[in-house]
């Protein structure tokens, strides 16, 4: 008859019990709810006390933004089109921001003197005003959606080309230093070192541009009228009418778009990093 060694026994009551999932705490559900109610308290206040009926169009009640922007059948069509025209040039945009900007980044990291020639570029295209492009890019491109696609690639593809080679450059240096003791090459060190450890500031990179993605499509709307309507034009259509409810619904629209595309990023950096990461840090 086998017996249990003093080594089992230990291993046996040391084994951590089933995790279980924790509640959602209301201290992290009240507060954003409170805020959303003061928000609307005083977006109230300021439509009826403080704005007569005929400036009400300045900042109109949200009940009305409903009634008109989306339970009225015509409006809401109209927005869902722009709607998706809106999605299909940011999505778009910021998957080549992606290629473009992990790709430049991990050629940064590989050669040293690419990173000094040109990286002060990236951060110079960066920092030039998209409006001074137009022109250009009208010139290169025309007026349609390949121009609105391309100031959604400009616009997106900096934070991840910043982030992603911070995350390559980060990788610890005493690992680095025993992968080459045992011979590793540089495509070994990079796939199994300073990839994984890339990951977490890859994926902050990805949820900056996936704002500014959205950001770029409403911004090549503005300045590329051709074609068919996304949000950004019908926003600037409706300020041009006076029509308050439906512009203000668009808004609420390219908002809901921003905030779902982020979430989505965060969601799939837990995926990808959060147990291992969340582990490695405590």
């Amino acid at each position: 008859m086998s017996t249990i060694t003093e080594a089992e026994k230990v291993a046996l009551t040391t084994v951590a019990p089933p995790r279980r999932r924790r509640p959602v705490r209301l201290w992290r559900v009240l507060p954003p709810i409170g805020v959303f109610a003061l928000i609307l308290a005083g977006w109230y206040s300021i439509s009826y006390l403080v704005l007569d009926e005929a400036r009400r169009f300045l900042l109109p009640p949200p009940h009305e933004i409903i009634d008109v922007g989306f339970l009225d059948q015509r409006n809401l069509q109209a927005l869902l089109r722009g709607l998706w025209l809106t999605t299909e040039v940011a999505l778009l945009g910021l998957a080549i921001a992606i290629v473009i900007g992990v790709s430049a980044a991990v050629l940064m990291s590989q050669a040293n003197w690419l990173e000094v020639s040109v990286y002060p570029w990236v951060v110079i295209l960066q920092t030039i005003p998209i409006l001074a492009l137009v022109p250009l890019i009208a010139q290169w491109t025309g007026f349609g959606f390949s121009s609105r696609l391309l100031v959604c690639v400009l616009i997106a593809l900096f934070p991840i080309i910043a982030n992603t080679l911070f995350g390559l450059q980060s990788a610890d240096a005493g690992l680095r230093d025993l992968f080459r003791l045992h011979g590793a090459g540089r495509l070994t060190l990079l796939v199994k070192l300073m990839f994984p450890a890339s990951l977490p500031a890859m994926f902050a990179g990805f949820r900056i541009s996936a704002g500014l993605s959205v950001i770029g499509a409403l911004v090549g709307d503005l300045f590329f009228k051709q074609g068919e309507p996304g949000l950004g034009i019908l926003i600037d259509v409706y300020r041009a009418r006076l029509q308050s409810e439906q512009m203000y619904a668009a808004v609420f629209l390219a908002s809901l778009l921003g905030i779902a595309v982020f979430l989505f990023f965060g969601w799939l950096g837990r995926r990808v990093v959060g147990k291992w990461y969340q582990a490695s840090r405590g």
